[in-house]
């Protein structure tokens, strides 16, 4: 061969090289932008997916809380009534002594009015008796007496003021008097 084409083809390869490395730079420049552009695309959907369901959590909280609110509106005044429920209660036990048949009865009609009408807008009860363990979450204790018998040490002897809850929320703590 002559040193004329082996310079032509030494500069045809150099060409061909040039001419192939951009080629491959420019498809391996175009998979990075693809994938850098399918990597922002899970990004952004991963921040949208995110937010919705921040969106439904606060939805669904602002709703519970509304319903716990229309729940609980009468509180106050149901914690007012329920002195007048201790009242009835106190009365009760003593017109029971009274030989007036009818006064019982009338007086018994009221205060059973009274206490369905409570327990309709959600009020109940909190069930305490005489013996029962004492515990400080459900429990407020007046005083404590030296228990009258063994088996009532650490336990309720007497029940002062009775408890209320107004749904699941107590509004009020039964007041007892435990064993020491």
């Amino acid at each position: 061969m002559s040193k004329k084409n082996k310079n032509t083809e030494d500069v045809k390869d150099q060409v061909e090289e040039v001419l192939d490395s951009p080629v491959e730079e420019t498809e391996t420049k175009e998979v990075d932008v693809e994938t850098q552009l399918k990597e922002d695309l899970e990004k952004e959907k991963d921040k949208f997916l995110r937010l919705f369901a921040e969106f439904e959590n606060y939805k669904k909280r602002t709703s519970k809380e509304r319903v716990e609110l229309f729940k609980t509106a009468s509180q106050d005044v149901i914690q007012s009534m329920l002195p007048v429920l201790d009242d009835f209660d106190r009365a009760s036990k003593e017109i029971e002594k009274s030989e007036d048949k009818d006064l019982i009865k009338g007086v018994e009609l009221i205060h059973n009015k009274l206490k369905e009408t409570l327990k309709n807008k959600g009020l109940s009860e909190v069930e305490v008796a005489a013996g029962d363990v004492f515990n400080a979450d459900d429990h407020e204790a007046i005083t404590q007496i030296p228990a009258p018998s063994d088996d009532l040490k650490g336990k309720i002897v007497d029940v002062i003021e009775k408890g209320y809850k107004l749904g699941d929320k107590v509004i009020r703590f039964p007041k007892v008097v435990t064993g020491q």
